[in-house]
C-alpha cells in the first residue's frame, strides 16, 4: 500500500522517513517529493509498505511529531486527471 505523508519539514530526507516508518514494518520505498526546478522538498512524500504495516503506520504516525511538524499520514489516493497547465483556452 502506498501511504501519503504530508506537512513534512523541508529538511526531512528519504532516509528519515524510512527510519520512522520502519518501526511499523518493512519499508519498500520512501520518497520525499521535490520541485523539479529547485530540487527543494515540496513538503510531502510517499512511503510504500505491505498493507498491514501501512495500516499500522497510518494509525500510529498520523498527527505525531517529526522534526517539529505534526505529520499528516493517510492512504495515498490515485492522482486524478488534471487539465493541461496554462489556464484558459488554447486559442490564440
Amino acid at each position: 500500500m502506498k501511504v501519503f505523508v504530508g506537512n513534512l519539514s523541508f529538511n526531512t530526507s528519504d532516509n528519515d522517513l524510512r527510519d520512522t516508518f520502519a518501526a511499523y514494518g518493512e519499508v519498500i520505498s520512501a520518497q520525499v517529493i521535490t520541485d523539479r526546478e529547485t530540487m527543494r522538498s515540496r513538503g510531502f512524500a510517499f512511503v510504500e509498505m505491505a498493507d498491514d504495516a501501512a495500516a499500522a503506520a497510518i494509525s500510529g504516525l498520523n498527527g505525531t511529531d517529526l522534526q517539529g511538524r505534526a505529520l499528516t499520514v493517510n492512504e495515498a489516493k490515485p492522482r486524478e486527471d488534471r487539465a493541461p497547465r496554462g489556464g484558459g483556452s488554447n486559442r490564440w
